[in-house]
């Protein structure tokens, strides 16, 4: 009990095995394999439904009720005592653009330009970049580059703006969302299946240890059929 009494309800002790951060793709529904058929809306309304329901809680309604709106390209630190709820900023859907699900509700996926959505592990403190934002770029894993012949990210130039950061946790950084980074596969090579990493780069990432496929980078495969 008298130990526990020396631990911070509000941020971890350690903290050195969790920096830098990993990360993940939406939707998420078997896997690591997003495949389906343009033709067939079964196939890819589940990752359409997965979509909408993820960012829900992004909704430009939600953020401007729960969220402040921010100043851009600066870390957004906030003082006083560690025990004061924390304001977060807000970061809408609306910023997604293409991958919004606004204009297209289907994400793209019936045009077989499917969006994919990543996000930073949250972690107490952290500071990405060193000053200058985190980016994300994809390329063919495995096989042709031709396979992949287009990518456009959102918002942007596909960054982690420095204003969502530092994060201060979830008992007093309530309102918090994630920041996003929007993946719009335009053109990738049909009827194939085509493993993909996408890789986050800046000061103080880490995207190349084989042993961990999620550290500063994901694979996953797109597998689009008429």
């Amino acid at each position: 009990y008298m130990m526990l009494l020396t631990l911070s309800p509000y941020t971890p002790t350690y903290r050195d095995r969790v920096s830098p951060p990993g990360v993940m793709i939406r939707p998420y529904l078997n896997g690591f394999t997003i495949a389906f058929n343009v033709s067939q809306p079964s196939t890819w309304q589940p990752y359409v439904d997965s979509m909408h329901h993820f960012l829900a809680a992004y909704d430009d309604k939600v953020q401007e009720e729960k969220n402040i709106e921010c100043v851009s390209g600066q870390y957004f630190i906030q003082g006083g005592n560690e025990s004061e709820e924390k304001k977060a900023c807000q970061f809408k859907r609306s910023l997604l653009q293409n991958c919004s699900g606004i204009e297209d509700p289907t994400f793209g996926y019936s045009k077989g330009q499917p969006c994919i959505l990543l996000k930073m592990n949250r972690i107490i403190g952290y500071r990405p970049g060193a000053g200058v934002p985190v980016s994300v770029d994809c390329k063919v894993q495995k096989g042709s580059e031709s396979d992949l012949r287009s990518v456009d990210f959102y918002p942007g130039n596909g960054t982690f703006d420095l204003m969502y950061y530092p994060y201060y946790g979830k008992i007093t950084h309530v309102n918090y969302t994630s920041p996003l980074v929007a993946m719009h596969f335009t053109d990738v090579k049909r009827n194939y299946l085509v493993p993909i990493q996408c890789s986050l780069n800046g000061r103080g990432i880490v995207n190349d240890v084989n042993s961990d496929r999620f550290l500063g980078r994901i694979i996953f495969t797109l597998s689009i059929g008429k």
